[in-house]
């Protein structure tokens, strides 16, 4: 259980890219500075709304360089999942020998991994490496077949777990993965799912979505002792596809600049609400997060429209699960 390997200190607020990345092949006496990489084990995903290309985009905004390992494709648009091809766990073994024995990495996040026996290459590539903090996201994944899910979830329960530094998910998602026998007279509350988490090895765990009163949620980071952190949002009338890999990306980038779990928390948030505030629409379906609204061109209101075609306005789709 890594509990003491959160890098502390201060970085910057997402969005603030005053000056380009360093690369590895400048001379040492460059004053460019060299971003923090996180390696990262994700899906591509075609649609651009997550997968890796959310996470290079939040990730790059944030500041730091993402190493993706592909462990396999969507097969989908911008309103579902239909399918999930996956790589065979030596592809993802050998993606990831090949670029840690090259660069050095500040943080690992694990993202949808496709199959047990990709978790269970991923589990050894974080045990090889048991200095590096570990972000672990769990998504929505309904859209699987229900005996997949099972299988993904229990290998990802005994295998990530108890290597991961802080668990990130929606409230929905959590509760009936780590607390499907609960039967108390009020739901679980953010902290009741740390607590949960942290009999599996989990020190923290941040849960979001937690439905508040008057079209608000929350989002609560816990340990099974405290609430350390929350930050309340007013609920956007649209449905996202892409928040969760979002803000854990954030998230893992923030931490491996250098920010302290409760700052980065906070900072990965509010970058999360940004994006989701200036989402677009690219086709039939969902509400994509814009992870780069900080490089969109500043309008006057009185120029705004001029000669510029109006993007979809209407954001008021069927009710979802990952409705934020």
């Amino acid at each position: 259980m890594k509990t003491s390997l959160l890098p502390t200190g201060e970085s910057g607020v997402p969005g603030d890219l005053s000056g380009a990345p360093g690369h590895d092949d400048q001379p040492a006496e460059s004053s460019q500075a060299v971003p923090p990489s996180v390696l990262v084990f994700n899906a591509s995903d075609p649609s651009g709304a997550g997968g890796l290309a959310g996470d290079a985009l939040a990730i790059a905004s944030v500041g730091a360089h993402m190493l993706p390992v592909v462990t396999g494709a969507y097969v989908r648009d911008s309103a579902e999942i239909f399918d999930h091809i996956p790589f065979d766990e030596e592809a993802v073994a050998e993606q990831a020998r090949a670029i840690l024995e090259d660069v050095p990495v500040q943080l690992i996040k694990i993202g949808f991994a496709g199959t047990p026996e990709n978790l269970a290459q991923i589990a050894q590539t974080t045990s090889d490496y048991p200095e590096l903090p570990v972000v672990a996201y769990m998504p929505n994944l309904s859209w699987w077949e229900e005996d997949r899910i099972d299988a993904y979830l229990d290998a990802f329960r005994e295998l990530v777990l108890p290597q991961a530094t802080v668990l990130v998910g929606n409230h929905s998602t959590l509760r009936r993965w780590l607390l499907p026998d609960w039967n108390g007279e009020r739901g679980p509350s953010a902290r009741d799912i740390a607590m949960a988490a942290g009999e599996l090895g989990v020190p923290y765990t941040l849960v979001t979505g937690v439905v508040l009163p008057e079209q608000h949620i929350d989002n609560v980071l816990a340990s099974p002792q405290a609430v350390l952190a929350s930050e309340k949002y007013e609920r956007l009338e649209a449905v996202f596809s892409g928040a969760g890999d979002t803000l854990s990306a954030a998230l893992a980038a923030l931490l491996a600049c250098g920010t302290d779990l409760v700052a980065a928390t906070s900072e990965a948030l509010s970058y999360m609400d940004r994006c989701l505030d200036a989402g677009f629409r690219p086709g039939m379906g969902h509400v994509l997060p814009d992870r780069l609204f900080w490089a969109q061109a500043e309008t006057d209101e009185e120029d705004a429209g001029e000669g510029v075609a109006e993007g979809p306005s209407d954001f008021a789709l069927p009710p979802h699960e990952t409705r934020h």
